[in-house]
């Protein structure tokens, strides 16, 4: 008769931590990851293991067409405490970070990408931030070694966000941050469907911090933000977080009004006294057109805040899961 197969104590010991509830909850977005898996993996286990806390790592696994879903569902099968989310398709970063806060069970989550430019051995700087009272804390990228372009964007982006949020950070693009669990349900409550996590988790925070954290160059994979993905997401946080953009317009449009009333009449009074003329035709036109740009710049932010509110009365989910791997 065949004996049943007996479990070593380490595991055991493993499974027991595993099943208790975490301390810490690492959530990370994975989308077309396969080189970067099996380091980043090792490396964000023997941090959690050294805080000697129970913890759980989620990955979110964002729509891949590469093997990225494969290797997650190894790591699931062998370590108890990875949990494995499974989109049915590409929702996007923050859609894939709102399924794994909705998941997580830790009084602490911390967010990380996988592309492994943030090292995971940053995160106990975040956790001790938060242990000693911050709300929110992120990571600001030391010696970006991104492209001159990306840091550049990068820059539009923080400035756009501080003036929109009224919060001012060096980086908040940094996906390497720290949260409690207060805010983390706060996040979880609000349903927009287009949003950006970290201007969002600020409008919740009390205590912010903003830490150094290093920042290596991509070795494997490519980055999944374009041009277009930037530009996109810079609208999303322009009427997303803030009416400035519009009323901005509007009180331009205001001074536009005036000074053409007051050009008019300028020009009324001219031909009165000089008579009629044929000089500084093609200077109208210019001012024309600059004031047609200016309509229909006017008239696109107006339709951002009208695309917004449609995508929001169709009430369609922000992602779907097709299946969640879990010990």
């Amino acid at each position: 008769m065949a004996s049943a197969p007996t479990s070593s104590p380490s595991s055991l010991a493993a499974e027991a931590r595993a099943k208790q509830a975490p301390y810490l909850s690492v959530v990370i977005p994975v989308f077309n990851e396969q080189e970067n898996l099996r380091a980043l993996h090792q490396a964000v286990s023997d941090v959690m293991a050294g805080f000697n806390k129970p913890y759980e790592i989620i990955y979110i696994d964002d729509g891949s067409t590469d093997p990225s879903l494969t290797i997650l569902k190894e790591f699931q099968a062998k370590d108890p405490h990875v949990v494995v989310i499974e989109f049915s398709r590409n929702f996007g970063q923050h859609a894939a970070i709102f399924a794994g806060f909705d998941q997580s069970r830790g009084q602490i989550i911390v967010t990380l990408d996988a592309d492994m430019q943030n090292p995971p051995e940053a995160i106990p700087s975040l956790v001790h931030a938060i242990e000693a009272g911050y709300d929110v804390v992120g990571g600001w990228r030391e010696n970006r070694q991104d492209t001159l372009f990306r840091r550049l964007a990068s820059r539009v982006v923080n400035k756009i966000i501080s003036w929109s949020t009224g919060v001012r950070l060096r980086d908040y693009g940094c996906m390497l941050r720290a949260y409690r669990r207060e805010i983390v349900q706060q996040i979880c409550k609000c349903s927009e469907i287009s949003s950006f996590i970290p201007a969002l988790a600020n409008t919740f925070a009390k205590q912010i911090a903003e830490i150094e954290v290093p920042h290596r160059d991509r070795t494997q994979g490519r980055s999944k933000y374009s041009l277009v993905r930037l530009i996109r997401l810079n609208f999303d946080l322009m009427t997303g977080f803030s009416l400035l953009p519009i009323q901005a317009i509007s009180a331009f449009g205001l001074f536009v009004a005036i000074t053409g009333i007051g050009f008019s009449l300028f020009l009324f009074i001219r031909r009165l006294i000089i008579g009629p003329e044929a000089e500084g035709l093609f200077t109208l036109f210019a001012i024309l057109f600059a004031f047609i740009g200016i309509q229909i710049l006017a008239l696109g932010i107006i339709g951002e805040y009208v695309g917004r509110i449609y995508n929001e009365v169709r009430k369609r989910p922000r992602f779907v899961i097709k299946e969640v791997y879990r010990g």
